[in-house]
């Protein structure tokens, strides 16, 4: 009875604990189900707010309110030039009798004119404005003079409310500025403005073509401005001239003439006008019908008969001279270019033709952002606001068009972030990236190109480094070693993984690079030597009586080679100052630049290999060790008892079956070395260059990001690009590990059944 009795209490407490454990798997069993669709849901999140920030740079440009009202002002006066504030709220409109009309560009409704001060008798016969952003203008007459005049904007707040007063003043005195000593009048006009002087250039009705150089010094007491011209005529202009521009920095001057040439002066010396070069720039056939400079005053814009579009900016020729060179087409318009206008700080211009249609361009990116037709009638004149963000256009009929415009991200395409592009001031196209610079007229250069690059350039010397190191480390500590052995190296190395990698960074570009830059001979040859040494040190060891080497318990070898490779390293390091002496000059690093011409910096790529290398071994050593650990002892056993030697049961059982965990190993080494930031931030110059040489430094997505992103407007262009380089970072990542586990599995597929 009793035993009957612990019988059914034995078989209840057995139900209960199986009830108990089959609660605690479900539960667990729903935990890492939570757990896994968690990391699954954090990982969309991560990838669908990268995707998020930037979706805006694909966007293309969009005309938005657009809106068409009668030209402000008095109709039977001519549009010479259109101009807007910065916050594209007030326009100003130059007519030929010498009047701006100053207006809401919302609606046209007029705030306010004012009438230029030309002198009694003076007829109005040219007129040139200068850069937009310095709102110059100027008004040539019948006498030979020139009156420049500026905008200006003042804000002031009466009662809280923002108002703008729009007026102009006159730089260089009310009174006009003599051009022409022979009083001829004033057929064409180009002038810019600074603060180091005014620089005008006039063609006359004679068909002379001045250049002159303005100083002004102003009374400080009686306000009186005193204006000082020098200057000269321009020689060898053939042809009728049709246009010409004084670049921004005032010191090159370009003249349209003969309907296809522009002529290029250098008018550095005002007084001794030089041409530089004559270049055709359009077809047999075709005809110059616009000419605009870009922002910065380096590229021009040129439009012909059949609307074609073309930039053309000065590069070095073989004998150190500069000549115009064509650097990119664009889409062409559907009749003649009839108006150009640039950008005023961008790279971008509108451009109008001869059918109503009006078309957005980008030179950097080479993008045409859009084009639409505004109205039945030639464009007659436009302009674009300060900030990109609206336009006005004037049609033959004297209809005005006004838009908002969405054009935020005008320097990214396909084109300008992965392809090489000819950027202003270089004589070839290049993978660049340069996000800022200190001159207002830069052209940023946001390449992922070689940031890519420098990713995979860091992480395949890390990968060089690591991989024989961590696999072949892994191999002997997991199928060699004593275990008494592998319990003190195995943690060892395993520790290694808790260093931060900001104090590897640290030591790697203080203390590695200058040893490398000043042992460079003897760091190379220790490539050399130790495998060398290795290799002469297991002859040697065959060579020694049994009786000698069985002192030595199996598995403990490779306590042996610590001296050996020690004594390998103190060797090249000893040999490579006379090697240098040698056959270097001494001096390797200089040999290599100046006589090799091979470029060596100091933080370079084999300083990177070495440091990342060390930081990436002991995630590879621990996963393949382990996996290589794992392996059933019965098929090794089986392999030897079948008389296959320890190397033959290391290569054909042992790593094939621990492959899917070597390769695993590998993948994740490689994911950690092209995510890595700080050593590669501390121990490169971070040039963005693509060069694979192992004597030049780089810079990587990551540390692109860590370095860029603290400065960066938000929600800048630029701010969008380091979002795309963790977006491009993020799908390298997931392509490999997807990858790496179809690998895997495949392997673990094929071996498993042995």
């Amino acid at each position: 009875m009793e035993l009957t009795q612990q019988k059914d209490d034995y078989g209840l407490q057995s139900r209960r604990h199986l009830s108990l454990r089959q609660v605690k798997d479900a539960w667990f069993r729903r935990l890492m189900t939570f757990g896994g669709v968690s990391v699954i849901l954090a990982i969309s999140a991560i990838f669908f707010y990268l995707a998020s920030v930037v979706v805006p740079l694909m966007r293309s440009a969009d005309l938005e309110d657009l809106k068409q009202y009668p030209l402000p002002g008095p109709a039977h006066e001519k549009t010479l030039h259109l101009s807007s504030e910065e916050l594209a709220e007030v326009g100003a409109r130059f007519t030929d009798a010498g009047r701006i009309v100053f207006f809401d560009m919302r609606d046209g409704r007029v705030m306010g004119e004012q009438q230029t001060r030309i002198p009694a008798g003076a007829a109005i016969t040219a007129f040139g404005a200068g850069a937009p952003h310095q709102y110059l203008t100027a008004y040539g007459l019948a006498d030979g003079r020139v009156l420049p005049l500026q905008q200006v904007y003042a804000v002031t707040f009466p009662n809280d409310v923002r108002t703008i007063t729009p007026g102009i003043e006159y730089p260089l005195g009310e009174e006009p500025v003599v051009v022409d000593e022979r009083g001829a009048p004033v057929r064409m006009l180009s002038v810019q403005h600074s603060g180091d002087g005014t620089t005008i250039a006039v063609l006359t009705a004679d068909g002379r073509l001045l250049v002159r150089g303005i100083a002004t010094e102003k009374n400080l007491i009686t306000g009186a401005v005193q204006v000082e011209t020098s200057g000269g005529q321009v020689p060898g202009v053939e042809g009728e001239i049709s246009a010409l521009i004084v670049e921004v920095k005032q010191r090159e001057l370009y003249v349209v003439h003969g309907g296809r040439t522009i002529s290029h002066f250098d008018i550095s010396d005002k007084e001794n006008p030089k041409l530089v070069q004559k270049a055709e720039v359009v077809p047999q056939g075709d005809r110059i019908t616009a000419f605009r400079i870009l922002s910065g005053g380096y590229s021009l814009i040129v439009g012909s008969a059949r609307g074609s579009l073309a930039q053309w900016f000065q590069i070095r020729d073989a004998d150190t001279g500069y000549r115009l060179t064509r650097i990119r087409e664009f889409e062409p318009m559907k009749g003649a270019v009839t108006f150009i206008a640039p950008e005023y700080f961008r790279k971008g211009f509108l451009a109008g033709d001869d059918q109503g249609t009006a078309g957005l361009y980008y030179a950097t990116s080479h993008r045409t952002l859009l084009q639409e037709k505004l109205a039945d009638a030639p464009i007659a004149t436009a302009t674009i606001a300060p900030r990109a963000n609206a336009l006005m256009v004037q049609d033959a009929n004297g209809v005005f068009h006004y838009s908002r415009v969405w054009n935020d991200h005008p320097e990214v395409s396909w084109h300008s972030l992965w392809e090489k592009v000819w950027y202003e001031g270089y004589d070839t196209p290049e993978h660049l990236w340069q996000s800022a610079a200190a001159t207002s007229d830069f052209e940023p250069k946001f390449s992922l190109a070689p940031l890519t690059f420098g990713t995979l350039k860091a992480a395949f010397y890390a990968m060089l480094v690591a991989v024989p190191l961590a696999v072949l480390g892994a191999i002997f500590t997991a199928y060699f070693m004593t275990p008494r052995m592998r319990t003190v190296v195995k943690p060892s190395i395993e520790i290694m993984e808790a260093l931060p990698t900001v104090i590897l960074g640290f030591l790697a570009g203080l203390w590695l690079a200058p040893f490398v830059e000043n042992n460079l001979a003897g760091t190379l040859l220790t490539v050399l030597f130790i495998p060398s040494f290795i290799l002469v040190a297991a002859f040697l060891w065959s060579r020694l009586p049994q009786g000698l080497k069985k002192r030595v318990a199996p598995g403990w070898e490779a306590a042996l080679l610590i001296p050996v490779v020690l004594l390998a390293v103190y060797a090249a390091l000893a040999l490579g100052h006379p090697v240098e002496a040698a056959f270097f000059g001494g001096d390797m690093p200089y040999w290599l630049s100046n006589e090799a011409g091979i470029t060596f910096e100091q933080r370079n790529s084999l300083v990177v290999g070495i440091a990342m290398g060390f930081a990436v071994t002991p995630n590879i050593f621990s996963i393949a060790e382990d996996a290589i650990f794992s392996v059933p002892r019965h098929l090794s056993s089986g392999s030897l008892a079948l008389g296959a030697t320890p190397w033959q049961t290391l290569l054909n059982v042992v790593l094939l079956t621990a492959s899917p965990g070597i390769f695993s190993a590998i993948m994740i080494g490689m994911g950690r070395a092209v995510g890595e930031t700080m050593i590669v931030l501390m121990a490169t110059g971070n040039t963005a260059v693509m060069d694979f040489s192992i004597f030049t430094g780089f810079r990587t997505l990551s540390a692109n990001i860590g370095v860029e992103m603290p400065e960066t407007a938000v929600d800048s262009t630029h701010y969008r690009i380091l979002f795309l380089s963790a977006l491009v970072l993020f799908a390298f990542t997931f392509f490999v590990n997807t990858l790496a586990e179809l690998v895997r599995q495949r392997l673990r597929e094929r071996y498993s059944a042995m």
